[in-house]
């Protein structure tokens, strides 16, 4: 891009050259090489496209399932969580080994297990990760008390991946008990389910949260 200087004033196309007006200045520069239907139908084009949808894919994967954790994102405190977290659609993303490049899910990236470790593993900003205290199995809680929790949420997720839509469920369990920490079963055994668990004191600040 170049700034020109000249008695006629020019905007638009000439030749290779685009003119126009830029915060008070003529401005001048080269067309883009880029072309729509090229892009669309180059073979030279094809990995490019591939990682194009894919990456579509995942950020509206993202989107959706970011959209279950609204305010416990907030509570987090990180203003780059939306990067990291379509970074982590990424990555579970390329472990799906079913599907040609171009049409890989993070759907079938979440039925592995390194998937799963995976969502597991993110942090949620400054907030410890739960997966080394709490474990979720057969729809009971499984929780160390080493660290005086009072109370823990599970956020059951179901995702439609399909229409980009999701059903919660959020249930509250209080920790000051004896009694099996057993939670409902709010959908189908065979539907992919995410489990998301925030652990509580007894001032209600979260001390722990993550993906179990």
């Amino acid at each position: 891009m170049a700034t020109y200087e000249s008695v006629i004033k020019i905007t638009g196309a000439v030749g290779d050259l685009v003119f126009y007006n830029l915060n008070g200045k003529n401005v001048v520069r080269k067309k883009s090489g880029f072309n729509k239907t090229a892009f669309k139908k180059n073979p030279s084009y094809e990995k490019v496209r591939q990682n194009s949808s894919e990456f579509g894919h995942c950020s509206k994967v993202g989107k959706i399932i970011r959209s279950s954790l609204n305010i416990y994102i907030k509570k987090a405190g990180d203003p780059l969580l939306y990067q990291k977290f379509a970074k982590l659609m990424t990555e579970i993303k390329d472990l799906d080994t079913v599907s040609e490049r171009g049409k890989r899910t993070v759907e079938n990236g979440l039925q592995t297990e390194n998937g799963k470790k995976l969502l597991r593993q993110f942090q949620f900003g400054t907030i410890k990760n739960v997966a080394a205290n709490v474990q979720i199995k057969n729809q009971v809680l499984l929780i160390s008390k080493n660290h005086e929790p009072n109370k823990a949420v599970i956020l059951t997720i179901k995702p439609d991946f399909k229409n980009l839509m999701t059903e919660s469920a959020e249930e509250e369990i209080l920790l000051n008990t004896d009694k099996e920490l057993s939670f409902k079963e709010y959908f189908g055994k065979d539907d992919l389910l995410l489990y998301f668990v925030a652990v509580k004191n007894e001032n209600n600040e979260i001390l722990q949260m993550g993906f179990v």
